[in-house]
């Protein structure tokens, strides 16, 4: 059976990497001089406790080429093919470390490698998505090249929306890009930001909370147009928002997967306390 591997952006639930036997390379999270791995040193709470007080805004790494091959290197000796979904290039070097990990092993086996990188324009839940789509596919027995091709052909249908506070962590990270359109005319605004080809686009600019989680609502229903979904709630500490909108996409929606989860320290950094986060794509 083929073997798939991803990153920590992933934010998938623990349960369903279980299930479906997905490994997870961390990302780091530096804050001063202590580099610390996504998941493995840091654990959300303690992230979002230190996060407030830090006195330099933490930085995101992505995974070394080691890392990437000490996960390849047992899967490979042990027989395994492998697809191995990432966050966007755009966004991250997480793509380019797996790339050099390929190379690296290609060298050392002296042949090519059963390994096909994957550099997606999704992160967070959406890559989250493609890897249970991915699993579940390998799991039914079909090829690398037939499990590639489920990806690519669900890449174009899938949608990841945020709701921040602010926009000074984005700002402070340095991945604000489009958004930075929307600086100096928020004030009593919530931004929602979309990830568009890889890269985060501005949305809109709901005047509060409230009516920013509700046109989230709306979204996901113009967008779903009654057919049958598979969706997450994501946030960052905000567990009683996810579980009103968890609720009411649920009895909105026909939905074949539903999952709600925390946003980890790799977009965490990024997003800032509070965040709301929705993934999802039509059958």
């Amino acid at each position: 059976m083929v073997k798939i591997v991803t990153d920590s952006s992933v934010h998938l639930p623990f349960d369903e990497r279980n299930k479906y036997d997905i490994t997870v390379v961390p990302l780091h999270a530096i804050f001063g001089a202590k580099d610390y791995r996504d998941e493995v040193d840091l654990t959300n709470k303690q992230f979002y406790e230190m996060l407030p007080t830090a006195k330099e805004h933490p930085k995101t790494s992505q995974p070394s080429t080691g890392e990437f091959v000490e996960v390849y290197r047992p899967l490979l000796e042990a027989g395994k093919e492998i697809v191995s979904l990432h966050l966007p290039s755009k966004l991250s070097g997480t793509y380019a470390s797996a790339c050099s990990a390929k190379e690296q092993l290609a060298s050392q086996f002296k042949n090519a490698l059963p390994l096909t990188i994957v550099d997606t324009p999704w992160l967070s839940m959406a890559l989250g998505l493609l890897c249970v789509a991915a699993a579940q596919a390998a799991q039914a027995g079909k090829s690398r090249d037939e499990i590639v091709a489920v990806v690519n052909a669900l890449i174009p249908k899938l949608n990841l929306i945020f709701v921040l506070d602010t926009l000074e962590y984005l700002k402070r990270g340095g991945r604000i890009g489009a958004a930075s359109a929307m600086l100096g005319t928020l004030l009593n605004f919530k931004p929602m930001l979309e990830v568009r080809n890889g890269l985060i686009e501005p949305l809109e600019k709901p005047r509060s909370r409230a009516k920013a989680l509700n046109r989230l609502l709306e979204i996901l229903d113009e967008r779903a147009q009654g057919k049958t979904l598979h969706a997450s709630i994501l946030h960052a500490q905000a567990p009683a928002d996810a579980d009103g909108l968890a609720k009411q996409i649920r009895a909105r929606h026909n939905c074949a997967e539903f999952f709600t989860t925390e946003i980890g320290p790799s977009i965490g950094c990024h997003t800032g306390p509070n965040a709301i986060g929705l993934a999802f794509y039509t059958e």
